[in-house]
């Protein structure tokens, strides 16, 4: 049986998932965090989907084991693709998923002309289109951006410059709206202004973090703020690396 003293753990292809553990800070700072880290098997977006299922399970695994009482699956793929997998398997769990905020252009800008930023996995999966579907302006671009993520995580600013330049230029002056289907892509929305202009920018992150609180209420697991003044954060990476803390870490104070 859960109790409300263990762990919010979180997950991510690599350290873009902070962007989602920023917004959930602000609400429960006095709660108790694991992060874990895949950049062994970074990117999600180009692996197929019984791949992802397997990773995603063997990560819950290990965050079961270090006493989580609630998951947040902060990575658009891992989400389109193992969130159905693992609410059945992990039954007794709550999992939290993040989606790519294309409804929140729906609430609040349903005219403007939008931009889609997604990994090829999350644009092809069937909770992506079905969201897509339903709350079509019939103003959006779609952009399938292959090794973006992939070179946020290098920290690579010259690469990262080049690519949107190459790949995202050509929207200039088209849109209004972006869209970051990937936790990875927050991390980059000055560089992105720089190539687009004053655009407005969407993602899931601040719903997760809301959605969070709310099922940790419900569930009576939200902990005891009287028992805890202030909230541990722990990081694990599957790669062991140290520059991965370390910007996680730096991005997480700013």
């Amino acid at each position: 049986m859960l109790n409300n003293n263990g762990k919010i753990g979180i997950f991510d292809s690599g350290i873009g998932g902070v962007t989602v553990l920023k917004e959930i800070i602000k609400i429960l700072p006095k709660e108790n965090y694991i992060y874990y880290s895949d950049s062994k098997n970074n990117p999600y977006g180009d692996k197929t989907s019984n791949e992802i299922l397997e990773i995603c399970d063997n990560i819950v695994k290990y965050l079961l084991k270090e006493n989580c009482k609630i998951i947040v699956i902060a990575c658009n793929t891992a989400s389109a693709i193992a969130v159905d997998f693992l609410r059945e398997k992990y039954n007794n769990i709550p999992f939290i998923a993040i989606e790519p905020a294309y409804k929140m252009v729906y609430d609040f800008a349903y005219d403007k002309p939008t931009l889609i930023m997604a990994t090829k996995g999350t644009i092809e999966s069937k909770k992506f289109n079905m969201l897509y579907k339903k709350y079509n302006n019939n103003k959006t671009y779609i952009m399938e951006c292959i090794g973006l993520a992939d070179i946020i995580e290098e920290e690579n600013t010259k690469k990262i410059n080049e690519y949107l330049e190459k790949n995202i230029g050509s929207y200039k002056g088209k849109v209004e709206n972006v869209v970051l289907g990937c936790t990875h892509y927050p991390l980059i929305q000055n560089e992105i202004k720089k190539v687009l202009g004053n655009v407005n920018f969407f993602n899931g992150a601040e719903k997760v973090a809301n959605h969070l609180k709310e099922i940790l209420i419900e569930k009576q697991l939200l902990l005891n703020m009287l028992e805890n003044e202030k909230g541990t954060i722990n990081f694990f990476d599957s790669r062991n690396s140290k520059i991965k803390k370390e910007r996680f870490f730096k991005i997480l104070e700013k």
